[in-house]
């Protein structure tokens, strides 16, 4: 009996011991750099017991400015301040802890546990490269688009462990190594610049919507910020596709979220303090309204703080920007983002539903370290006051953004609009023409991201009504106009659907992009004939964007629509080009003379599509539903 009390007794200690004895399991950021133009690094260090540990560092350059202690005493954030001059290597972050062990009821002893946990502090060595109207964007739903890794298609480990191209709402496999494989595709097509659907690991259940099981493949649920997803192929699959890509003169964007995680996110097991969160006293969702946020005279508090503060959706928790520790550990990521992986632009998934000083705060960060990196804002909004609030604007305002570029949904509804309507009075074309009328609101409309669809919209040949002719006119406009253009993978091959029932009706998987496809949309082989006459529409306008300084960075001027035809020249001091586009079911003879201005000194022109020249620029033949892109001569 005596040596079974000792034993349990032993026990209690051990348990004593261990529910004081501290541990450290995470740090975030996982790395830094030396450089840094600002000298302040937190480190968020997770474990176990942490409150009460004292921390020393001892590495030349680098100073332990403070110790902060959270509600949660598994956590403690860690001020450093690192000298200009601080050279890269491995410093040592030193935790010592005093824990007090009861030896039975009147006596106890103090011991003194030390934790010594190295972290790297790296030369930096990344060089974003320029991304803005000089460029044409490519989007990419990795899971949707290809399969360079059959082994990485579910892990048994992770909350999700499907993989059924069968199911639209599952995931279908496809991954970095797959894009990799296809680059020489991008290059072809006259694609500049990649944009990836989020990277970042979502090892998140499947959660029942609308009555269905659906994965997280879309990647906007984030669980652990420094780890891309190992269904994608992980980290050294992103940093091999990033530069492989930079190597075949591609960009790279990354779509950042900061509004939520999901709902499995690593540091919500164990949260550090109850305002990490949006708390409300019951589920309260947002309003997905801009309105309150911009209506500076009539506005309410009650309806702002809906909007800003509610949820998303369930499962995926709103973060509290207001909360210091938040807003670092969310600015830092983006930082070790760039440096880590050599990314070079972000577009911000919804915008405005973050805390918009926040917003202003992480661009700045960014904009600071990385001068002219392009950042680009989801605001689906349908009004232009709205859009150009929410990035750099000439509006008389309180609050000013500092986003470089909005994604330009106004003008993307007024291209699907124009193309679906008659001529009229603001209808048809001149709902571009009005659209663009209005770009004086916004600081730099060339910065503006647009587009004819995306992942969240009906397929865009199947809003037109599978028209070529509509589609080529949209897409002819679309890498001719002012701003900075994306396209939606696949819509080069007239991918069609509309999001019903749901969104994974119009992102569906690329054919050619796994093994046992049986047709392959990325040779011509593969394509019908109409697909392959609008992908070499896309190809010829794209290259040819890609050497006119005009169509990249040149002045636009537009003339009012007349008769169902809408003309707009892009010009600087060493290029002009014309373009003419038409809505009529009958062709025309335009006579040119209300465009003396743009057309003086010119007599000829070679259309960049047809490879025809005009040698008459007085009178111009246009044929119905056409676009005519003609690059001027003297």
């Amino acid at each position: 009996m005596k040596k079974l009390l000792a034993v349990l007794a032993l026990l209690c200690l051990c348990k004593v011991v261990e529910a004081q004895t501290p541990s450290v399991q995470r740090i975030n950021p996982t790395n830094w750099w030396v450089g840094m133009k600002n000298p302040a690094l937190q480190l968020l260090v997770y474990g176990k017991n942490l409150k009460g540990s004292t921390v020393a560092v001892n590495y030349p350059g680098v100073t332990l400015e403070k110790v902060h202690t959270v509600e949660n005493p598994n956590y403690l954030f860690l001020d450093l301040k690192i000298a200009p001059e601080t050279q890269a290597g491995e410093l040592k972050l030193e935790f010592t802890k005093n824990i007090t062990i009861q030896k039975g009821k009147k006596k106890s002893i103090d011991q003194v546990v030390k934790i010594t946990q190295p972290y790297s502090l790296k030369v930096r060595d990344k060089k974003p490269q320029v991304v803005n109207s000089q460029d044409f964007i490519y989007l990419i739903l990795p899971d949707r688009f290809a399969n360079g890794d059959v082994r990485n298609d579910k892990f048994a480990s992770m909350a999700d462990t499907a993989a059924d191209r069968k199911n639209p709402f599952l995931r279908h496999g496809g991954d970095l190594q797959g894009i990799t494989q296809h680059l020489d595709y991008f290059k072809d097509l006259g694609v500049t610049t990649l944009w990836l659907n989020p990277v970042i690991e979502n090892d998140q259940p499947q959660t029942n919507e609308g009555g269905a099981m659906r994965s997280a493949y879309h990647g906007y649920g984030f669980t652990d910020q420094y780890n891309v997803d190992r269904r994608l192929g992980g980290n050294e699959a992103y940093l091999t596709l990033v530069t492989e890509a930079h190597k075949k003169g591609l960009k790279v964007i990354q779509d950042a979220v900061y509004n939520h995680v999901g709902i499995n996110h690593w540091i919500l097991k164990d949260i550090p303090m109850k305002d990490w969160l949006h708390q409300w006293d019951t589920y309260t969702n947002t309003s997905y309204r801009d309105e309150p946020v911009i209506d500076i005279l009539h506005g309410n508090k009650a309806d702002f703080k809906v909007q800003q503060n509610g949820w998303f959706v369930p499962f995926l928790p709103d973060l509290n920007q207001d909360n210091a520790f938040v807003a670092n550990y969310l600015i830092q990521h983006a930082l070790w983002t760039v440096e880590y992986f050599g990314i070079d632009g972000w577009r911000v998934d919804t915008y405005q539903y973050n805390d918009l000083n926040f917003m202003n705060r992480c661009n700045t960060a960014l904009l600071e370290e990385y001068p002219n990196m392009f950042i680009t804002g989801e605001n689906s909004v349908s009004n232009i006051v709205s859009q150009a609030y929410y990035t750099r604007n000439v509006l008389q305002v309180p609050f000013k953004s500092n986003l470089p570029s909005p994604n330009d949904f106004v003008l993307y509804y007024a291209i699907n609009d124009a193309l679906n309507q008659n001529f009229d009075w603001g209808k048809g074309f001149n709902r571009i023409y009005s659209t663009l009328a209005s770009d004086g609101l916004y600081e730099n409309p060339d910065l503006n991201m647009t587009f004819v669809d995306n992942h969240d919209q009906d397929r865009y040949f199947s809003v037109i009504g599978e028209d070529l002719n509509k589609y080529k006119l949209g897409l002819g406009f679309l890498l001719t106009t002012r701003g900075t253009p994306h396209l939606y993978y696949g819509t080069e091959v007239l991918m069609k659907n509309f999001k019903n029932p749901s969104d994974a009706e119009v992102r569906q998987d690329f054919p050619g992009g796994w093994a046992e496809d049986k047709v392959n949309k990325f040779v011509a082989e593969g394509r019908t004939a109409q697909e392959n006459e609008a992908f070499t529409f896309v190809k010829t306008l794209a290259n040819y964007r890609k050497n006119s300084p005009a169509l990249q960075t040149g002045k636009l001027t537009q003339y009012l629509p007349q008769e169902g035809i809408y003309v707009y020249f892009r010009h600087n001091a060493t290029q002009s080009v014309m373009v003419i586009m038409s809505q009529n079911k009958e062709a025309k003879t335009l006579s040119t003379e209300r465009f003396a201005e743009n057309l003086q000194g010119f007599t000829t022109g070679k259309e960049v599509i047809s490879g025809k020249t005009l040698t008459d620029l007085k009178q111009i033949n246009v044929q119905p539903m056409s676009i005519q892109v003609i690059a001027l001569a003297k």
